[in-house]
């Protein structure tokens, strides 16, 4: 597939806005978020997209690729309206991470990386949603549901294959599509930045008994400032070293 003159340009308006975050000299370090960019245009880092990339950054297509498919975010393969990542690491497969797993997967009819026939679920299995606070958790869109079970979690896919609307348990109002998203993982912000919570009691529990006992973190006692060239048991004076002629 090839962009169309539009879709062409203004990819390449909104690139040089990423590009203009950087300072002089730095340009190849909008790659990243150029590379949301493209997912948010094609579902995936496209061909067109990595070509795209390497032609306005003036690098190669092998030095994007590479970067491509080092972090996982970045998908290789075209991507559903709702991108569902189901966290068996540790602590949740231990609360059941494995047990949503097998209900969401028979469900849906799909593995890892893998699209429901609708289109609308692309179905990930993950090492580490970062929430272990809420095991087991799920993820769409990068918004968290926490604290699952099979049975929610079938209970969300079947809302997304339905079209209905997603609320999750932190975030947004309701949960945008993957696309959306990956625009504002480009850096282009749409207004619901401040809505929902960003931590919820189970974060701040810590925190609240820490208050409660009146206890503080320990104050890190000062080290002696380093002393470049003095040997053991010896301080370096103004006087101890000369410049060559001065002897």
């Amino acid at each position: 597939m090839s962009y169309t003159p539009e879709a062409e340009a203004r990819l390449r308006s909104e690139a040089a806005e990423i590009i203009a975050r950087y300072p002089s000299g730095h340009e190849r370090s909008a790659l990243l978020p150029m590379l949301h960019l493209v997912q948010s245009e094609d579902g995936y880092v496209s061909a067109d997209g990595i070509a795209l990339c390497a032609g306005i950054l003036g690098i190669t297509r092998p030095e994007v690729s590479a970067v491509a498919t080092f972090y996982t975010q970045y998908k290789r393969h075209p991507t559903g309206d709702y991108l569902v990542g189901v966290c068996t690491n540790a602590v949740c497969a231990v609360l059941g991470g494995d047990d949503i797993w097998e209900a969401v997967s028979e469900r849906l009819g799909i593995g890892t990386d893998e699209t429901s026939e609708s289109g609308r679920i692309t179905l990930e299995r993950l090492e580490c949603n970062a929430a272990c606070d809420y095991a087991p958790v799920v993820m769409v869109n990068w918004e968290f549901f926490d604290n699952q079970t099979p049975d929610s979690a079938v209970a969300l896919v079947d809302d997304i294959e339905a079209g209905r609307p997603l609320r999750p348990t932190r975030g947004p109002e309701t949960v945008p599509t993957f696309r959306h998203n990956e625009h504002v993982l480009a850096g282009f912000l749409d207004g619901h930045v401040d809505e929902g919570p960003s931590a919820g009691e189970a974060s701040t529990l810590g925190l609240g008994i820490a208050d409660g006992n009146g206890w503080t973190a320990p104050v890190p006692a000062e080290e002696p400032a380093a002393t470049a060239g003095a040997g053991a048991g010896e301080t370096a004076s103004p006087s101890s070293t000369t410049k060559e002629g001065e002897k």
